[in-house]
This record gives structure tokens, sequence and C-alpha cells, in this order.
């Protein structure tokens, strides 16, 4: 099988870490990169990494009728806002698989016209996939049979992987999520927050009590412990250029030993290539270019509350690694197919 894709918005750091993956995916051929700014050039050109995989690949600007008909998967790696008017063109008359890294698919429609405070012209169903959280739903079926995947967030990746084994144990009373971010998060367009000296030796927080993925952790995991909602969601940006880890203070009505919490997790986790359970505290650097999240856990003897850390690559588990792990069970391959690399020493 040759998989046939298009990556619309591959200009940015989504759009560059997705041809960077599916340049070793022995079953996926990038037939099309879209950029209206760049089109004409060379990928190699601009993606100075790529240099020499995409050797007859230009960044084009595509009509969607065109666009639909070369492939068989597109990935949408557009700001938020923009899916919403590529999605019924590429998905009407075709057969094409959409994956949409962006957040117009993920919340309710009335929920994401709240959240993002602008009306949304598509409000179609869509299919929210976090792999590992899906499959023990046991809506991997689901996510198979449909052409539409609204691609998690990277803050409620990392924050839903860090306490998903809890919620499906139904103990979680109130889960405070505290996520330190690489300055890839916010973009490649430069703001106040991501300017150099505004960040070095710096950590800043922002939208401490009203960030709008709080809505995308609270949906997922109430899904996991139906009705839970007691959830609290603070960022920061640190100094780095990729990468989230996420601290999440859980209170449970009762008390639990590491031991007893660390087999809920294994065992939840057990057949989740991309999830490891570490001892002590996880490492940005052990996952850095990777697909892997990695959990570090300890209960509090003396409280009600068990620590949880998560450390995901925001660029690849957060965004174009799960896109394409996505994919990969759309077609019928192994979650792992591509994506199979450890991180970087």
């Amino acid at each position: 099988m040759m998989i046939k894709a298009g990556i619309v918005g591959a200009s940015g750091y989504a759009g560059e870490e997705l041809l960077r993956l599916l340049a070793m995916h022995s079953h996926v051929k990038v037939v099309a990169a879209t950029s209206r700014n760049l089109a004409g050039k060379k990928i190699g050109s601009v993606h100075i990494n790529l240099d020499g995989f995409y050797p007859d690949l230009t960044f084009e600007n595509i009509d969607n009728n065109e666009l639909k008909k070369m492939c068989d998967v597109i990935f949408l790696a557009v700001p938020h806002g923009a899916s919403m008017d590529f999605v019924p063109e590429l998905l009407n008359g075709s057969t094409c698989k959409i994956i949409d890294l962006s957040a117009d698919y993920r919340l309710k429609t009335a929920e994401f016209e709240k959240i993002y405070g602008m009306k949304h012209k598509d409000p179609r169903e869509a299919v929210y996939a976090i792999p590992e959280v899906h499959d023990v739903l046991k809506e991997a079926e689901k996510i198979k049979n449909i052409r539409l995947i609204a691609n998690p967030g990277c803050f409620p990746t990392g924050a839903t992987l860090a306490v998903a084994p809890l919620a499906k144990f139904g103990v979680l009373e109130n889960v405070i999520f505290d996520s330190k971010s690489g300055v890839t998060g916010a973009g490649n367009t430069p703001s106040a927050t991501s300017h150099y000296p505004n960040l070095t030796e710096n950590i800043i927080p922002y939208k401490m009590t009203a960030h709008r993925h709080t809505a995308e952790m609270r949906q997922e995991i109430s899904r996991l412990q139906p009705g839970f909602d007691n959830i609290s969601f603070t960022p920061h940006v640190i100094p780095a250029s990729r990468g989230i880890l996420t601290t999440a203070h859980v209170f449970t009505a009762k008390k639990y030993t590491t031991e007893e919490v660390k087999k809920i997790y294994v065992d939840f986790y057990k057949d989740k290539p991309f999830v490891r359970i570490v001892d002590g505290v996880p490492s940005l650097l052990a996952i850095r270019g990777s697909n892997f999240c990695h959990i570090g856990l300890e209960a509090d003897s003396k409280t009600k509350r068990i620590v949880i850390v998560s450390a995901i690559d925001n660029l690849v588990k957060g965004a174009a690694g799960q896109a394409i792990q996505n994919m990969n069970i759309l077609f019928g391959l192994s979650e792992t197919e591509g994506l199979w690399i450890p991180g970087l020493p």
C-alpha cells in the first residue's frame, strides 16, 4: 500500500514536522505541500533539514478540487478557524480522509463558538482521537471508519494521558494541571512572549485560569470518568524550542500508595507502545523528536494527592506524530509505522 498524502500549511512548524516524519514512512508518498507565500519554492530550500528528501516536491497553492483528486489523506496544518473553510470542499465528492491539526472540529459546535469567539461554518461531527484513550473506550472501529479526525491539542494530549488511568478507575475528585511548554507551541509568528530577550532565563505563565485547551481536557477526561469536570489548568512558556512537561496534582477521596497507582498505570498502558511509565521524573530531552509520552508518578503519603508528570514533544505526540499515528489507524497500518523513532539523547 502506498498512501498519497497532502499537507495544507506545510510551511509552519507542524507542517515541517509532518514532512520530516513522513519522509521516513514506508507507506506514504507526499504528493502535495501547500503554502500560498512559498509557492514555487523547493521544500529543501525552505526546510533545510529536509534538503534531499523531497527533491521533486515544491510548495504549491493548489485548488481544493485538484488537491482531493491527488490525495488519499490530507493533513490540515492551518490556524484555528481556517480548517472549516477547507473540510466541506475536500470531503464533498471525494474519498480522501482528513486529519485536522487545528481546533475547528475538536469541540461540540456551541462550545467551540463560545471558546473561540467565532461562528462555526461547518458544524459536522469528527472523531477527537488520542489513540491510547480511544482504544480503551473501544472506539478504534469508529476511528477507522470515519473520514474526519480532529487531532487533539498538545496541552490536552499531555494532560489527558497523565490522568486517563485514574479517570478510568473513577477516583478523580479534583485535578490541577500545570504545564510548561516550549516556544514552538505558540506557532512561528513572533510575539512578545516568544521574543528571545523576554523568554531567555525566564518562565512566563499566561491565560492562567482561562486557557481554551481546558475545554478539551474536560471533554475527554469526563468521557473516562462521566460527569467529572473539576479541572484547572495553567500553562507556562519556557526557554526551550519544543516539549511539554505537565504536572498533574490529582486529589482523590482516599489515600493511595505509589505502588498502587503505578499498577493502575502499567495495566492501563500495557498495550500502548508510545506511553512509557518511567521511574523518577520524566525528561523533555528523552522524548524530544519522538512520538513517545513518558509518565512518572508519586503518591503523597501524607495527603490524598497523587502527582503525575507527563512529558511529550508538542510538535510530535502533540501534533504531527499523533496525526500520523491516527492516519496509520485509519488505513489499517501498525500505529508505530514511521514513528518508531527514539528521542534524541
